[in-house]
């Protein structure tokens, strides 16, 4: 890291299942509100896992352009509200003679095709178990071309970087639920080697529909708690049995650190590392070890300049899954050393659910808000410890923290790790 090169945070924005901006989001995570409940989305009867964290009650931001909307699936609306939250928020934005020096990096999450649209190709193509094309042709065939732009991997970069005017380096990443993460960590190297002035950098994606909902009852990762579901997302509680899929997206403005002081922003956060691995263990699980997750961690101290011991906040992948929470807790022992007695740690996923490819940028955001605030969210949820994951979790209700350093893991399936790095402003002012 080259010390006169800093990146502020001067901009959040989140529309997650426990709030549709930032302020909400926050406030609910600090008073430990579950956004859990019943799928209303559609009628998931028949899935053994009938729960969610679904964003509720949702409209897009009035400054969205409505022609954009037909474009947009539902994971993009929630990508161009959260962006327009970020802006507002930062106080600045592309204009004409600086959106060459914006650039763009997001999370972008797997599902290109609604269940719908998979339904109707199944009413025209399928028979007696063979797919036949020529039902594509059918003149009752719903043919629609933008079905087919919205499904790209890609289209939720497009729809940002045109409706934000957008013009400088633009990037989508996709793996898994590390996403999010390696999208910010893709922003912070493209400003560190001078491609980018200023970056938006975030991450969406909505996968409760019937087709997301059963691939991962299929791999056996969700939480059966449907009587429960408030408590069913529980991250290092003993008595833990899958994770809550859940939707959102969330979005940080990156700006210079010295420009962000010229104009006199508000800065939550420096921005201050990143690290990356691929641990190839298993499909859904990391090495009992820790081994992937440790690499990521190092890394992102070793980018931050940063000590384990001035880390006292991590946000915790804690997906609420037997194996990963294990992992994770034997990585951070190993990072953190004799120091993981002081470093609080919590998994804000105890609240929102796993929110897949926007689970790193929206608990990015949650780091520069702990951070800003002084206040490390609650694992909520815990009753009863498992010893493999004794570490100190945030407990009962958020704690009044100041955090000179916190760190935020996602740990995705297919073994692709990230960990970023945050500061306290004071402590760059004092370094």
């Amino acid at each position: 890291m080259t010390p006169t090169h800093r990146i502020a945070i001067t901009g959040v924005g989140m529309v997650t299942p426990v709030g549709n901006d930032a302020a909400t989001t926050w406030r609910h995570l600090t008073e430990g509100r579950s956004g859990v409940a019943p799928i209303a989305g559609f009628d998931a009867r028949g899935f053994p896992a009938r729960i969610g964290a679904e964003v509720k009650d949702f409209t897009d931001a009035p400054a969205i352009d409505p022609k954009l909307i037909k474009y947009a699936a539902r994971a993009h609306r929630f990508a161009l509200t959260a962006a327009e939250e970020a802006f507002t928020d930062a106080g600045i934005r592309p204009e004409p003679d600086t959106a060459e020096d914006w650039g763009c990096s997001v999370g972008a999450g797997m599902m290109g095709v609604s269940f719908s649209e998979l339904e109707a190709v199944h009413a025209f193509c399928a028979s007696e178990g063979e797919f036949r094309s020529q039902g594509l042709l059918h003149p009752r065939f719903p043919a629609d071309p933008i079905a087919f732009c919205r499904s790209q991997t890609n289209t939720g970069l497009a729809l940002l970087t045109r409706h934000f005017q957008i013009r400088g380096y633009a990037t989508a990443v996709h793996t898994a639920c590390a996403s999010g993460g390696q999208a910010l960590g893709t922003a912070l190297k493209v400003m560190r080697r001078g491609r980018a002035r200023f970056m938006l950098a975030g991450g969406y994606d909505s996968m409760i529909n019937p087709i997301g909902l059963s691939g991962f009852c299929l791999l056996g990762a969700l939480s059966t708690d449907n009587d429960a579901p408030e408590r069913a997302s529980r991250p290092f509680d003993a008595t833990r049995n899958g994770f809550v899929l859940g939707e959102g997206a969330g979005f940080l403005v990156l700006e210079d650190w010295d420009h962000a002081h010229r104009r006199g922003a508000r800065i939550y956060a420096e921005f201050a590392g990143d690290g990356n691995s691929l641990s190839s263990y298993r499909i859904t699980d990391s090495h009992p070890s820790g081994d992937g997750p440790i690499q990521a961690m190092r890394q992102a101290l070793d980018s931050a300049g940063l000590t384990p011991e001035e880390v006292d906040y991590v946000n915790a992948h804690g997906t609420s899954t037997l194996m990963n929470d294990r992992s994770e807790c034997a990585a951070l022992r190993a990072v953190m050393g004799p120091h993981i007695d002081r470093v609080a740690v919590s998994s804000t996923k105890s609240c929102m659910g796993h929110l897949i490819a926007a689970a790193g940028a929206v608990e990015a955001a949650v780091c520069a808000l702990a951070i800003h605030h002084g206040i490390a969210p609650v694992n909520a949820n815990h009753a009863k410890t498992d010893p493999d994951c004794a570490i100190r979790l945030v407990l009962g209700q958020s704690k009044p923290l100041r955090i000179r350093a916190a760190i935020s893991n996602s740990l995705g399936f297919g073994g692709s790790n990230s960990c970023l790095a945050f500061r306290h402003p004071a402590e760059v002012a004092a370094g």
